[in-house]
């Protein structure tokens, strides 16, 4: 009589394992279509969690590198429009000299030219003390701070450091974050060094009887703005071949990370459509499954005889 018995109990044991496994089966497989990984455990493939935890680590160290070039980019395309706008000023004091380098002009057309290069050299401080979206100096290089303040004297001077702060924008890469005032607003026209500040206040200065002959201070002048002018192209330049620098990496993170992501769905990825079938498939055999075990577990062995 123990015959029967054993045998129910090893239907039982055997139905209740198949479910057990076939619920195992499908949780995996929901998890697997949940987040698109093969494995959820390092156990489960030590090679593949190894190679996905480095793949893993240079993705967080790119997106830190990708903040850093993000950065870069703003505050070197805030400096250059600031230097491109500084450029336009030049270019008109540039022009007013020429106009005063006429001796046909009377006293108060020497004043209304002054009055002009005074704005412009008040619109020039602004856009030297230009400050990046982060609300930092953009000229003044690694100290904070305006780039540029008045002297007791009243004279404009450069209140900054020779060095501009770096980030690191790529693996092994840093770059300059901007320029120094002095590097586009400092010039020598081969009379000495001196600087757009100077230049714009000293000629209104003289164009306000501080000389004898203000026609001629301003065409003496037309040197320094052209090579003032040249110093600020040239910092345009260098900004220029920063950004083009910065978009050059970032295009190559891009396909680095693009690379990486395929590399990912290749080692620990599953192929979703064959998932959600066999998600389909083990969940069709676990109903079925579970329907024949309740039709058979509700038969007695009186049902049998």
């Amino acid at each position: 009589m123990s015959t029967p018995i054993n045998t129910l109990s090893g239907f039982y044991q055997r139905s209740l394992s198949q479910l057990g496994g076939l619920r195992a089966q499908l949780e995996e497989l929901q998890g697997q279509v949940a987040t698109g990984r093969r494995f959820e455990r390092s156990s489960q493939d030590p090679v593949a969690a190894s190679r996905l935890r480095s793949l893993e680590r240079a993705d967080r160290l790119q997106a830190i590198n990708t903040e850093n070039a993000d950065r870069v980019e703003l505050d070197l395309g805030a400096a250059s429009d600031e230097i491109s706008g500084i450029t336009n000023l030049l270019s008109r004091a540039r022009e007013l000299a020429i106009a005063a380098g006429n001796d046909t002009l009377d006293e108060g057309d020497y004043q209304a030219i002054a009055t002009e290069l005074e704005q412009l050299g008040e619109e020039l401080l602004t856009r030297a003390n230009g400050v990046s979206l982060a609300g930092e100096s953009l000229f003044s290089g690694e100290v904070g701070g305006a780039a540029y303040i008045r002297d007791a004297s009243g004279a404009v001077v450069y209140n900054g450091s020779t060095q501009t702060s770096s980030l690191t924008i790529a693996d092994g890469v840093t770059l300059e974050r901007g320029i120094t005032g002095p590097e586009f607003l400092d010039f020598d026209d081969g009379s000495g060094p001196s600087d757009a500040f100077a230049l714009i206040f000293g000629l209104a200065a003289a164009l306000q009887g501080g000389v004898a002959d203000p026609g001629a201070a301003a065409r003496d002048a037309i040197s320094g703005f052209d090579a003032s002018l040249d110093s600020a192209n040239r910092g345009q330049t260098i900004l220029g071949a920063r950004i083009a620098w910065v978009e050059t990496l970032q295009q190559s993170q891009l396909d680095r990370s693009l690379a990486r992501a395929e590399e990912q769905a290749d080692v620990g990825g599953v192929e979703l459509t064959e998932a959600i079938a066999q998600l389909q498939q083990t969940l069709t055999v676990l109903e079925a499954t579970q329907a024949s075990f309740g039709r058979l577990s509700s038969l007695s062995l009186f049902d049998a005889i």
